[in-house]
């Protein structure tokens, strides 16, 4: 597994944007990856030298890799690194995923409700 380079992102990012710093980081990753400039198993640079390259400070950088985490694009490994877990398309059915279950506690149903609906589903 090689790292990538994140050497894109340069001057990608802007100050006088209303979105906030960490999101136009997590965007510009994403949009490497979803690009195919980096896929599953890749590693990205540590975030120390991300905020660095970006010029941003070391917890924005933070931020924005737990984001894509939980969206289920990077896997963080002791050891590893931070890589990258999945395709896109993965993390899109991951997000809708967690979004069914936070309705259907909303809705009073549990995760093991929930599975057993899916799977009655024909």
């Amino acid at each position: 597994m090689m790292a990538i380079t994140i050497s894109s992102i340069y001057g990608a990012l802007d100050p006088g944007d209303p979105t906030p710093l960490h999101k136009q980081v997590a965007v510009e990753i994403r949009r490497i990856i979803v690009g195919g400039q980096a896929g599953p198993g890749e590693r990205l640079p540590p975030a120390a030298e991300l905020a660095v390259m970006l010029e941003v400070n070391r917890n924005t950088v933070l931020r924005a890799l737990h984001m894509l985490r939980e969206e289920g694009l990077l896997e963080f490994r002791r050891g590893r690194g931070i890589t990258i877990a999945s395709a896109p398309q993965l993390s899109a059915v991951l997000t809708q995923a967690r979004e069914l279950l936070a309705f259907a506690r909303h809705h009073g149903y549990r995760r093991d409700d929930l599975i057993e609906i899916i799977q009655a589903l024909p």
